[in-house]
């Protein structure tokens, strides 16, 4: 009947926690669902569906990494990241949790990623009655005077049971017995046990008395514990001491030193002598870490501190007390002494982090979330509120959620990776104690490069100076670029862009490394033939999308000496440079016999012609000027001198490697008669001499003009083009006195250049002796500047 009646009890209770977990399914407060579970459940208990109480899709919690992030490491729940399924990992044991703390909530935060959503769950651990109530001692032995007077009552040990609520202790029995009846005194929470004499007691009759107190608790079915209580019956002293208070209060502060003072109590004893003598000392029944806590002070009653006050740990504490006399038997007094203790701010901020990434893109949009954070302080009030702050020039920021101390940290503004591409963040937590304690932990996040910056040129126009006849298939320049960006986002290639515009045309004769960006030249240039052209190269990045940018290449060719001169005149029928020039023997000293004349397709120096006498058979008797090419007299003719005269003149150029060509004039003295009749035929035959040697000049005076005509078109174009730091321009001069030469002027930033030939401008500048073909010439828009002069060295 009794076995039927504790299954019906035990029906009831499940079916009354079956009910409230029901209930707390669907429970939300603050946006938070609260659970509850009766302790020592089987592991692999269901707690509850908690994505689908939270109205989560529970398809997509793997993807989002739904999981638990509360961060203790014995954790007694998990949850299941495919079906949200929150159940018990652990065994579960609300004593060891909570001690005495009712109603029992362990706190479950929850996270899911993309969108970041935290969610907190609180289980009630339900107090299951696993524990029976607990004497300390097995045995308590009291002395009692056989003139104990009737109503006397004494205190019993009190039973201790872990459980809570109706769990607890809820009443004792005293076995039945003639002398001895039990009263129950509350004392707060706790129920204190009295022994009260009902029946004088006479120690000839029967000196000692068994007696057996139960201890039972409110558990269905109810648990017991019991206590052998043995009662010796003494004669004398029949005055017990008295305390002033049953209980005293005292205040204490945390960490206070040892031997610090909290109370003193005070008990009195109407007997004299040694009956009246009062002992202090602790109650059996404390906890063996209360001794290593408290000190009482037999004699006088102090109750002093040795150390390890912590409000962490314990915020109260309560003591039994007896007061002993030392009569025979002695008498004692009981009271309790309860210390609360304040909390100080001993305890530092915690910060707990879970980090959902180390690396950051920087093209990631502001408000992105990059790490979870949890403030914790284990102190009190004031000193357990804290305040989370960032260090100083960083681009995040904290946000607070609805639950204090909750925080996520975000990207406040746009992230560059090329001004700073790793970040240290340093949280600090401080709370508001007095003085306040801070904790700091510093985040380490790494930007990742997205393809954001195009490749740059140092300098855009670049400028070559490329000399002709350069070998075909070698390397003439190098173009390079730079790109901000890293790893393939940098990766450049080079390619030559090609338009079928007339600045352009020449780029086809050219071919790049599109690795390293060298350029080779597949033909070779002729000064002669060409002398600037312009094309473009373009580099582009390997990031997705390719960033490109284009520099242009302005190629001025170079003049070498490549051209020997050419004899004009004399030019003999068979296009030999040979003539025959008949003068009158009565000439003077000073007389022009004749002109050689000559020209050269280089320019500058390379042009510039040099006139020698190689070979001639009286040096006495002709002179050659080194510049024109005249031939004159020396002197008058004598009759002893020849008839006629052999000159072999040399023509030679000023390159670093002369080139050369020779003329031969034969120089025939006639009689004047003979000369003036001679002098009317070759007049005639001179006339056609002229006319062809006119001919030929006038042809290439006018391929040259022809020539310069269009490189002024085509660089005026070019100027027209470019912005105003960069000009180039040429303009044709043509001197024409014994050697036909031409120079060209350019103009390249501040800077006017000159390819001079044997008759330079008034205002030039060359160095003497130099093999230079290059002049700097003052610019007539700023006369007062000096005039600079630049070499520029074959």
């Amino acid at each position: 009947m009794e076995a039927g009646g504790q299954r019906r009890g035990m029906q009831c209770w499940w079916f009354a926690i079956s009910f409230s977990l029901m209930l707390s399914c669907v429970e939300r407060a603050s946006a938070q669902i609260k659970y509850s579970i009766p302790e020592e459940v089987k592991v692999g208990s269901v707690v509850g569906n908690v994505a689908k109480d939270l109205g989560l899709d529970i398809s997509s919690l793997e993807e989002r990494r739904f999981r638990i992030v509360s961060g203790a490491e014995d954790a007694q729940f998990e949850v299941n990241p495919n079906n949200g399924v929150l159940y018990v990992h652990g065994n579960i044991d609300r004593e060891e949790l909570c001690e005495r703390i009712h109603p029992c909530i362990k706190n479950i935060k929850l996270v899911a990623e993309n969108p970041m959503e935290i969610h907190h769950v609180g289980v009630e651990i339900v107090d299951v009655n696993d524990n029976s109530p607990s004497f300390q001692e097995y045995e308590k032995i009291l002395e009692m005077s056989e003139s104990t007077i009737t109503g006397r009552r004494f205190q019993l040990p009190t039973a201790r049971d872990p459980d809570v609520v109706t769990n607890t202790v809820r009443m004792y029995k005293l076995n039945h017995n003639d002398h001895f009846s039990l009263q129950i005194r509350e004392r707060g929470e706790d129920k204190v046990p009295f022994l009260v004499l009902q029946k004088s007691l006479d120690r000839e009759k029967e000196s000692e008395h068994k007696l057996i107190l139960t201890a039972i608790d409110g558990g269905s079915p109810p648990r017991l514990g019991t206590l052998n209580v043995t009662v010796i019956v003494l004669d004398s002293n029949d005055n017990h001491p008295t305390f002033s208070q049953e209980v005293y209060y005292a205040t204490i502060r945390e960490n206070t030193d040892a031997g610090a003072f909290v109370i003193k109590l005070n008990a009195t004893d109407l007997d004299e002598g040694l009956n009246g003598q009062i002992e202090y000392f602790f109650g059996g029944e404390l906890k063996d870490n209360l001794y290593e806590i408290f000190n009482m002070d037999t004699d006088t009653g102090e109750l002093r501190i040795n150390g390890g006050i912590d409000f962490e740990k314990t915020d109260i504490f309560k003591l039994d007390v007896h007061a002993t006399d030392k009569g025979q038997p002695p008498m004692s007094a009981d009271c309790t002494v309860i210390i609360n203790v304040l909390d100080v701010n001993d305890n530092k901020p915690e910060i707990e982090v879970t980090s959902l990434s180390k690396v950051v893109s920087e093209d990631s949009k502001p408000g992105t979330v990059v790490a979870l954070i949890s403030i914790t302080d284990q102190d009190a009030g004031l000193n357990g509120k804290v305040i989370c702050s960032l260090s100083d020039n960083v681009p995040f920021d904290l946000k607070p959620s609805f639950q204090d101390n909750m925080y996520s940290l975000v990207i406040k503004h746009k992230l560059d990776r090329e001004s700073v591409s790793h970040y240290d963040v340093t949280i600090t937590a401080t709370d508001c104690g007095v003085p306040p304690l801070s904790t700091s932990r510093t985040l380490s996040f790494d930007v990742s490069d997205v393809n954001d910056n195009a490749p740059q040129f140092a300098q855009n126009p670049v400028e070559l100076y490329l000399v002709e006849n350069n070998e075909p298939g070698k390397p003439i320049f190098s173009v390079s670029a730079s790109d901000k960006d890293l790893n393939e986002n940098a990766a450049l290639t080079y390619r030559i862009i090609r338009e079928e515009s007339s600045q352009q045309k020449n780029a086809v004769f050219l071919n790049i490394n599109s690795d390293n960006g060298q350029i080779i030249a597949l033909k070779s240039f002729d000064f002669e033939t060409l002398k600037t052209f312009q094309f473009q190269v373009a580099a582009s990045d390997s990031g997705t999308p390719s960033l490109s940018n284009n520099v242009t290449v302005n190629v001025f060719i170079l003049d070498q000496n490549d051209n020997a001169p050419v004899i004009l005149y004399p030019l003999s029928s068979n296009g030999s440079a040979q003539g025959v020039e008949e003068i009158p023997r009565n000439v003077n000293a000073g007389h022009l016999v004749t002109k050689v004349r000559a020209y050269d397709a280089d320019i500058g120096y390379n042009g510039w012609l040099l006139f020698s006498l190689q070979e001639v058979t009286d040096h006495s008797l002709f002179a050659l000027d080194r510049y024109t090419g005249q031939i004159r007299t020396l002197r008058s003719f004598t009759e002893t001198d020849e008839a006629e005269h052999k000159l072999v003149i040399l023509v030679k150029d000023n390159g670093n490697v002369s080139l050369s060509a020779t003329a031969t004039v034969i120089v025939k003295l006639v009689e004047p008669k003979e000369a003036f009749a001679a002098s009317d035929v070759k007049s005639a035959a001179k006339d056609d001499e002229d006319s062809n040697v006119i001919f030929y000049l006038m042809i290439t005076l006018g391929a040259v003009s022809v020539l310069f005509l269009v490189s002024i078109v085509v660089l005026i174009a070019m100027q027209c083009s470019k912005s105003t730091d960069y000009t180039s321009k040429y303009l044709p001069e043509t001197n024409y006195d014994g050697t036909l030469c031409h120079s060209i002027q350019y103009r390249s930033g501040e800077k006017r250049y000159m390819l001079v030939g044997p008759r330079m401008s008034i205002g030039s500048t060359i160095v003497p002796g130099s093999h230079a073909n290059t002049l700097v010439l003052p610019d007539r828009r700023r006369p007062s500047e000096e005039v600079r002069t630049y070499l520029d060295l074959n």
